[in-house]
């Protein structure tokens, strides 16, 4: 969901726009700001988006994910070279 800041200021511009388009909007002004938010939102809603914070946060496990993968593929490097050395060493070669 997106934040409500971002909403009103874009309601807002969208009054100010039809507000000059059509001048009997200053009579029904805090109305159609209303309708314009609610519409807003109803619409942003349907296309499932993130908020900003949301994104941080997917951004932050995603960053904390690949370095354990980056982390585990070193031990993992380590432990076959440890293997390679006790194979080569085994006496059964």
């Amino acid at each position: 969901m997106l934040d409500n800041e971002f909403l009103s200021d874009l309601s807002k511009r969208l009054y100010a726009l039809l507000s000059g388009m059509l001048p009997m909007a200053e009579e029904i002004s805090g109305e159609l700001r209303t309708k314009i938010e609610q519409q807003l939102k109803k619409s942003f809603a349907k296309l499932d988006l993130l908020s900003r914070e949301e994104f941080d946060a997917q951004s932050k496990a995603l960053a904390r994910a690949e370095q354990r993968l980056q982390d585990l593929a070193a031990t993992i490097e380590t432990l076959e070279s440890k293997l390679r050395a006790i194979e080569e060493d085994s006496p059964d070669n």
